[in-house]
């Protein structure tokens, strides 16, 4: 229908910018729509139906890193730490505020992501617990008074030995030593249990990672191998373990050229 009086054209036209379901349309788009039920890929980052958000503003564990604890006994934190965002969103909805591309991979979102009714954001929660460290890009430091009371009450990560997560995935051994169990008399064996020669795989996570100079080409830092490659079963100690082709890949890591194309492919 079209109304030729142009001051009724103008009165609709006004009601309609001004209508709150297109306000709130608007809003859902904006913020990545409204709260769902999450799956804990790993410590940091979630996926929401079809959309994949690493939690902004944090730096966490891949589920294959290794820590020390209090005792100098070697555990799984990657898991524990996975474990805790798991156990933290308890299968309560999560809503995500959307603020655009990873830089870091661009298959994946950045999100500030929220327990329905909670206005503490799931980062800033997983530094408090000492599962993940503060990370800013802008150098703002939202989260290091957490850090800082997580490093003071030896909570998560912190109660033992650990590198930080970034050095870890890029396998920079010389990395700084973090945590209040770091005797500097112990460096090399500390060093050694953090990235051992034979590197545990976590259950599920069955893609074999190698960093390789030849991957530089690619703009990458190493070659992951699934069981369909043919260099599988000959490709012993693993530099890192990955749970699906698209965490191996937003860990920098290509595909080896001899494996067979995934089925439908």
């Amino acid at each position: 229908m079209r109304f030729r009086n142009p001051v009724i054209t103008t009165l609709l036209l006004t009601c309609l910018s001004a209508s709150p379901v297109l306000s709130a349309t608007a809003a859902l788009s904006a913020t990545g729509g409204p709260a769902a039920t999450a799956i804990v890929k790993d410590a940091g980052t979630i996926q929401l139906g079809n959309t994949v958000y690493r939690l902004d503003g944090i730096d966490a564990p891949a589920a294959d890193q290794l820590c020390i604890d209090e005792h100098a006994d070697v555990w799984t934190c990657g898991i524990e730490a996975r474990d805790q965002l798991t156990r933290l969103i308890g299968g309560k909805p999560i809503h995500c505020d959307d603020i655009g591309v990873d830089p870091t991979f661009k298959k994946r979102r950045l999100g500030v992501c929220k327990l329905e009714g909670d206005p503490t954001s799931l980062s800033q929660v997983m530094v408090q617990k000492g599962y993940a460290l503060n990370v800013e890009t802008s150098a703002t430091g939202r989260f290091k008074p957490d850090q800082a009371t997580a490093t003071d009450s030896r909570a998560g990560l912190w109660k033992g030995c650990f590198v930080a997560p970034r050095d870890f995935r890029l396998g920079k051994k010389d990395g700084a030593l973090l945590g209040n169990a770091c005797p500097a008399d112990r460096d090399t064996q500390i060093r050694n249990a953090l990235f051992p020669d034979d590197l545990p795989m976590p259950a599920s996570c069955n893609i074999k990672g190698k960093y390789a100079v030849r991957a530089r080409v690619t703009g990458n830092v190493g070659i992951y191998h699934l069981q369909a490659c043919r260099s599988y079963p000959g490709l012993g100690n693993p530099d890192r373990w990955f749970c699906s082709e698209e965490d191996a890949q937003a860990a920098g890591f290509r595909r080896a050229y001899n494996c067979r194309p995934p089925k439908g492919k």
